[in-house]
């Protein structure tokens, strides 16, 4: 068995390292991170904290040189999706499932242009770059898969993909709806990500503190009301997961707060963006998270056009 995994930033590494532990999977990389690139093939992937290993696999900057493979997990931030897929397409043919465990929603569509058989995910785990070839595992969580409906992706590889990762580590659960819980993680993602990023503190102190923890579950009763309208019923309460990540050993900064503090776009777009867009379509006000996402996209204009 062949796999992919398209972006191999903290997320990506996670998989790519624990999959490559399989002895019956051969595990290929793709990242424009020509540093981390050549740590991995190196000195193989270290992964610590919730988890401490090393893995090996082959990773390059050059999507070219990876054959064919039989499953692809994009990794990326959402903001590359489209430039990442397209250069990683020709690795995937008919008979391949490509797998999104971004944050947000709006990838599976964009990989469905260029890959017909699509599985929509979510992920829970959190980690970040240490150095090239080394990643920090910051928060362990479980990852759900579930068909991405337009594709008539068959149950049969959502459920062979998830034995795959269950097999190397990555504890994953194969829904026949996926939806709850990719909403879950958005709800999640858009109360805590843009907070932390606007304030600084990593995700156990936003949380413990009383104005940005209330914020937090004011932007998730938002985010609920629009799941709510349409039609979806959410697989975890986002409140309990905001309370499980914060009790997480460590203190792990939120994604957003990484790209805002390397001045780099954010997935913003993604998530409170996401969030206004549905709720324009279903007549549910988000005053909330349109203020996160204004905000957000001020402090990228600052840097980008001060």
């Amino acid at each position: 068995m062949k796999v992919c995994v398209v972006g191999c930033g903290a997320i990506g590494s996670l998989f790519a390292a624990h999959l490559a532990r399989l002895n019956d999977v051969e595990v290929h990389a793709y990242d424009v991170s020509a540093a981390h690139v050549d740590a991995i093939n190196k000195n193989g992937l270290r992964i610590s904290g919730a988890a401490d290993f090393t893995a090996r696999f082959h990773a390059t900057i050059r999507a070219q040189e990876i054959p064919r493979c039989d499953y692809g997990i994009v990794a990326t931030k959402s903001t590359h999706t489209r430039g990442a897929i397209e250069q990683a397409r020709n690795i995937f043919d008919d008979r391949s499932a490509v797998c999104s465990v971004q944050n947000g929603v709006g990838n599976e569509e964009i990989i469905a242009e260029h890959v017909k058989q699509v599985i929509r995910g979510t992920t829970f785990p959190a980690g970040h770059i240490i150095a090239p070839g080394h990643v920090g595992y910051d928060i362990a969580g479980s990852t759900w898969i579930g068909p991405f409906e337009p594709s008539g992706v068959p149950m049969r590889l959502v459920n062979e993909l998830a034995e795959m990762l269950n097999r190397s580590g990555m504890k994953t659960v194969a829904l026949q709806d996926a939806r709850g819980a990719q909403w879950s993680k958005l709800i999640f993602n858009a109360s805590t990500n843009p907070v932390g990023a606007l304030t600084g503190l990593h995700h156990g102190a936003a949380t413990f503190f009383e104005p940005t923890g209330a914020l937090f579950d004011a932007l998730i009763d938002e985010g609920t009301a629009v799941a709510r309208a349409l039609g979806i019923d959410l697989h975890d309460d986002p409140k309990k997961m905001v309370r499980f990540a914060a009790n997480a050993p460590g203190k792990h900064k939120a994604s957003m707060l990484q790209d805002v503090l390397a001045n780099r776009p954010t997935e913003v777009d993604f998530m409170n963006g996401a969030i206004v867009r549905m709720g324009e379509k279903a007549g549910v006000p988000t005053p909330l998270n349109r203020a996160m996402w204004a905000l957000v996209k001020g402090l990228e204009h600052f840097w980008t056009n001060p």
